[in-house]
């Protein structure tokens, strides 16, 4: 599966990425190291990981044509409908060839950290699939902002350890399940459900993701007679379902690939997550990329209404891809989030994840010829974020 985007030897893109981290958890990722491209290159997990995204995730999700949106932005508006996979959002594709992995790995027990619970619901509900012990980390405050996917969780059999420390959101989830991790090195594995951490999860978690473009390719092929669309939008927080959506377009001298980031209460607020926008390069969950931090090297507690996006780094590919201007990120803040929801349910009768509703919210801000081609990744349904948007429905009345 060599593709333009793989990282060098040492999980390195460019300047970006590698493996930085503590002796204790040495073997874990060298073991993952030396095993991930063979095992998942075999035809036998092909087959079953194929499968499974088929008859039981529900792929190929919908490449769909939204002609209210369209006729809104003048421009051939594409939804690809992550949100109608089963458990409501992206996360399940990684999810599954994780767990696979593990099984072959021949590990007991799963553990996970979740920010909106997406990811968190689709490891459980992979563990339940595959009968693996599941254990999965999240920060106290997003357990109560996201009740109902905690509940699910708790419903498919998994334990929930809550994250009491720091901003007790998805960074201090993420150190949390690093610590189980070092503790049980020889029988867990560690579900990392973005394209963070230390090589190889960052291309591991890619891999499995591609399939939302390699769909893509082939949906526009078909309704379109060219596979290449003119844009492609994201939301970007770690960065799965944007690598997910930009893995075949890359470099492909048409697309232009560009990823919103969640800019909160605005950039300068201090209430944001826009990485991109105030990052500088430092080493954040065992990865070198952008990070929001001090000047003395203090990682800053990020801000955004969407739990999936409130993270201070973004993935090394994102890194990799933002400094060779393959890849625009720009940011939303959370009031123009929040409208894009808003009006995508009222007009396509779709509620979208406050997540998704990012990237949707950028279609304001950019100018269309009639006959271009955009495809926004629908990353995840807005089930889980009827609270949030309750409390705004109130505050307008």
């Amino acid at each position: 599966m060599k593709t333009k985007l793989q990282p060098d030897a040492n999980g390195f893109y460019g300047e970006f990425g590698g493996a930085f981290v503590p002796e204790m958890l040495y073997p874990n990722v060298l073991e993952l190291q030396e095993n991930y491209q063979k095992i998942i290159q075999e035809d036998d997990f092909q087959q079953e990981f194929k499968l499974l995204l088929k008859d039981y995730v529900g792929r190929p999700t919908p490449l769909y044509f939204s002609k209210n949106l369209s006729q809104e932005f003048g421009a051939q508006i594409y939804l690809k409908r992550e949100d109608l996979n089963h458990t409501g959002a992206h996360k399940i594709n990684n999810a599954i060839g994780q767990v696979l992995l593990a099984k072959r790995l021949n590990k007991k027990r799963i553990i996970a950290e979740t920010g909106a619970g997406q990811h968190g619901v689709a490891t459980a509900t992979a563990c339940a699939l595959l009968n693996m012990d599941c254990t999965i980390y999240m920060g106290e405050i997003d357990i109560e902002r996201q009740k109902p996917n905690v509940d699910r969780m708790r419903l498919l059999g998994a334990k929930i350890q809550p994250a009491t420390s720091g901003s007790k959101t998805l960074k201090d989830a993420t150190n949390e399940a690093i610590r189980a991790w070092i503790n049980d090195p020889v029988g867990t594995h560690y579900v990392i459900g973005s394209v963070v951490g230390p090589h190889p999860y960052p291309d591991l978690v890619a891999q499995f993701q591609s399939v939302i473009s390699e769909e893509i390719k082939l949906q526009l092929k078909e309704k379109t007679g060219d596979e290449n669309p003119d844009y492609v939008l994201a939301c970007l927080g770690g960065g799965s379902n944007a690598i997910g959506a930009f893995y075949h377009f890359i470099d492909n001298g048409k697309t232009q690939l560009i990823a919103i980031e969640a800019g909160g209460e605005g950039v300068n607020s201090g209430k944001t997550a826009a990485t991109i926008a105030l990052g500088k390069k430092g080493i954040i969950h065992g990865s070198k990329t952008y990070l929001i931090q001090t000047d003395d090297g203090q990682i800053v507690e990020p801000h955004s209404i969407s739990a999936g996006l409130d993270y201070p780094g973004i993935g090394p590919i994102h890194s990799y891809l933002h400094d060779t201007k393959k890849a625009q990120v720009v940011s939303v803040t959370d009031d123009e989030a929040i409208k894009a929801a808003f009006d995508l349910s009222v007009k396509e009768g779709i509620i979208p994840a406050l997540e998704s509703a990012h990237a949707l919210a950028h279609l304001h801000k950019m100018k269309f010829k009639i006959d271009d081609v955009v495809v926004i990744n629908l990353s995840g349904r807005g089930d889980k974020d009827l609270e949030t948007l309750k409390k705004f429905m109130q505050n307008e009345q």
